[in-house]
């Protein structure tokens, strides 16, 4: 388990982290999510020690992270680093050197972990020879080679398609069934309401959002009705607590509520002539919430 408490940053007058505290039990998956600048990056390089915390501390099971426990951790920074001139393979059984293992323990893995990962190469190819696709993925397999139980990704999405994309998806929540804590940052929403158990936005070093995702949605209320019937934008929007309505290209409206009580009269003015094939009232998107409250702070 990962506990952060109370962490402070500072650099100089800018506070880079304001009192952070957060914990990830063991098979659970947290998504450190907040504009560019918004301390992510500075928190990883906290828990990892490559920054010296003004105040807080970082635990893992309990005790303070030591040079041992850095064996069963997976990072994947932002910033890509692998050695271009370099084979996969030597490449992959170096780092996993690095974390204590074998060339007897890794060698098994890496043709397994290519073909699940889907490089498009062989392990006796050079770095520089792959695409920037494969080669995100080859530094994918260096983090999670030696099978670490913390894994901190950051911005692990960037620059995958949507096939790929999927692929370290069904990973991470693969790793995070064999019981190890993840946390990774993302600016795509749709990922990180798909595989995390918690989430945490910042802006300005200071958390502005901190629960479970569906929660985080509950409690800005169901604001956003999807309706397809013969019912017009104007006469929806004329509706008492409708904010705005959004013709869509197949005619059906997106409509977004100041008060969700109004979705009751939109449904029953919908359906005055009985059936209709879609009525769907929730909550805004992550996404949406994300812009909401980066605005709001912005303001």
């Amino acid at each position: 388990m990962l506990e952060v408490k109370n962490l402070v940053k500072t650099f100089g007058d800018y506070v880079a982290v304001d009192d952070l505290s957060f914990t990830i039990p063991e098979g659970k998956i947290m998504g450190l999510i907040g504009q560019n600048g918004a301390g992510k990056t500075t928190t990883f390089r906290l828990i990892l020690d490559f920054l010296t915390a003004d105040s807080g501390e970082v635990l893992w099971d309990g005790h303070r992270l030591t040079e041992n426990d850095y064996n069963i951790i997976g990072y994947l920074p932002e910033e890509r680093g692998l050695y271009p001139k370099i084979t996969i393979q030597d490449q992959l059984l170096y780092f996993a050197a690095l974390r204590g293992k074998s060339k007897k323990e890794i060698e098994p893995k890496i043709d397994e972990l290519m073909e699940k990962f889907q490089v498009k190469g062989k392990k006796t190819d050079k770095v520089k020879s792959l695409s920037k696709g494969n080669q995100q993925k080859v530094q994918l397999i260096a983090t999670l080679i030696h099978e670490p139980k913390l894994i901190i990704l950051d911005e692990p999405f960037s620059g995958l398609d949507p096939v790929n994309a999927e692929l370290l998806k069904d990973g991470i929540i693969e790793l995070k069934d064999k019981g190890s804590c993840v946390i990774f940052s993302s600016h795509n929403m749709d990922n990180v309401e798909k595989i995390c158990d918690h989430l945490i936005m910042l802006n300005n070093g200071r958390t502005v959002l901190d629960g479970k995702v569906h929660e985080i949605r509950q409690s800005f209320g169901r604001t956003k009705v999807f309706l397809e019937s013969d019912l017009a934008a104007d006469t929806v929007l004329a509706i008492e607590g409708v904010k705005e309505v959004q013709v869509r290209e197949d005619q059906t409206l997106d409509i977004t509520l100041a008060d969700p009580k109004a979705g009751a009269e939109i449904f029953a003015k919908a359906t005055q002539s009985g059936y209709i094939p879609m009525f769907n009232q929730q909550p805004p998107t992550l996404e949406e919430i994300f812009k909401m409250k980066a605005g709001a702070i912005n303001e």
